[in-house]
């Protein structure tokens, strides 16, 4: 099997490395990728791994693409391509794509329009207000009352929301957006639950946990995420069972009702609140960095899956999963979230990859021969181990060799889980 991955960041470096453990493809494509996919070693013998430039906003070159490698399969990574439509045109050329249409994509391109979608199909959500004004938006913050929920409609690269006391913290955030939800504030932990659909099978991988808050302890502002571990001990029994029957199953069947299948990774956010299970927020396609901490621990081959989903066949598949748990430790830029600086120079991630260890490039570019900083998350230090404790000692001994200018990152990834101070 040949596939062509999409996009440059740290989830395309973790799909990518998975889809290299497939015995059955011979050969995957990043375009453009970025540095850490270019020093990716084959698995297997006669496999081949490669970056290729083109521009992702571009629907004919990566049409020309696709078709110049003759691949079986495209997986679209970013959300911004897939709501701008790119799996439509890669489709119309009878190219099978992993990656919902661009109709689909809107169940995270427009919340308002998700909250629409939860409404039809049932699904537990909060109560939201959609406002296009700052009358309207006082008005709802007002009506909920703090702490305040506002986020931005559209795509935001994760970094879309705001959470806060201060009132006029959130009025500012509203007015900053052309239309914002007004949300009530969910209490509980918080879920990343990701499922594989091909439009009406949905299968769904182990939950994971991911940090938004820059800093210890949830502190600071919200990044597009600072870490992640996987599988959780606290989490209920049933509790994917659950998201898959109450969520997950009704969302994608109520889009294939609407005439607009979604094919390929839904995420579902979510909050154990003291009320029940409520989903904060879905996305169209994997997410950082829970897929950096997923994906090491997946046993099932990656790209009959993914080739699966993409031609409606999952119905035939079951996803296994390796004993042990993971975590993902993100290493940011100095400046991060705000105005992250780049052209600083990387060391030490071949000193990192050793006992367990993977480093995922995501902000990364090559400069000469050196490695530097292009982006706020700059690298996903992921490790396993047979158990949390284990885990978090192995990234944290990866990042520890990782050297930065004025880098950052927290040190408490899955540490509440690992001491048994979660509960719901």
């Amino acid at each position: 099997m040949k596939v062509l991955v999409i996009g440059t960041g740290g989830r395309e470096h973790a799909l990518v490395w998975a889809l290299s453990q497939d015995p059955d493809v011979e050969q995957v494509v990043a375009a453009p990728g970025n540095p850490g996919i270019a020093a990716l070693t084959p698995a297997f013998e006669g496999q081949t791994i490669e970056c290729r430039s083109v521009d992702v906003t571009d629907h004919d070159a990566v049409v020309a693409l696709a078709r110049e490698l003759g691949v079986d399969l495209v997986v679209v990574g970013p959300e911004a391509p897939l709501v701008a439509g790119l799996a439509d045109p890669l489709r119309d050329a009878g190219i099978a794509v992993f990656g919902p249409s661009k109709d689909a994509a809107q169940i995270e391109g427009s919340k308002a329009f998700a909250k629409d979608v939860m409404a039809a199909a049932s699904v537990p959500t909060g109560r939201a207000y959609v406002c296009t004004t700052p009358a309207q938006a006082a008005e709802a913050i007002d009506a909920f009352g703090p702490p305040y929920v506002v986020k931005d409609d559209g795509l935001a690269a994760g970094k879309g929301v705001v959470v806060t006391s201060d009132r006029e913290e959130a009025l500012a955030h509203a007015a900053a957006c052309d239309q914002v939800l007004i949300e009530e504030y969910l209490d509980g932990p918080e879920v990343s639950l990701f499922a594989i659909s091909d439009g009406t099978t949905v299968l769904p991988m182990q939950p994971a946990q991911d940090f938004k808050r820059l800093g210890d302890g949830d502190e600071g502002p919200n990044t597009g995420g600072m870490g992640a571990y996987t599988p959780l001990p606290w989490a209920p029994e049933k509790l994917v069972e659950e998201v898959t029957e109450k969520v997950l199953q009704p969302t994608v069947d109520e889009l294939r009702r609407r005439g607009t299948p979604f094919a390929g990774l839904l995420y579902a956010g979510l909050a154990l609140t003291s009320r029940g299970m409520r989903v904060i927020e879905f996305n169209c396609r994997f997410g950082d960095p829970e897929t950096q901490a997923l994906l090491p621990l997946l046993k099932t081959p990656l790209g009959g899956v993914f080739l699966a989903a993409a031609t409606g066949k999952l119905a035939d598949y079951t996803l296994s999963w390796r004993s042990g748990s993971s975590v993902a430790v993100v290493v940011a830029a100095k400046k991060y979230p705000e105005k992250p600086r780049s052209g600083d120079v990387i060391n030490g991630i071949a000193q990192a990859e050793a006992d367990g260890v993977q480093v995922f490039h995501a902000g990364t570019a090559l400069e000469g021969d050196d490695v530097v900083t292009a982006g706020g998350r700059v690298l996903a230090v992921s490790a396993t181990g047979k158990d949390l404790d284990e885990a978090r000692r192995r990234a944290y001994a990866g990042v520890s060799q990782i050297r930065i200018k004025g880098s950052q990152h927290r040190t408490d990834i899955g540490l509440k889980a690992a001491r048994g101070e979660i509960s719901v």
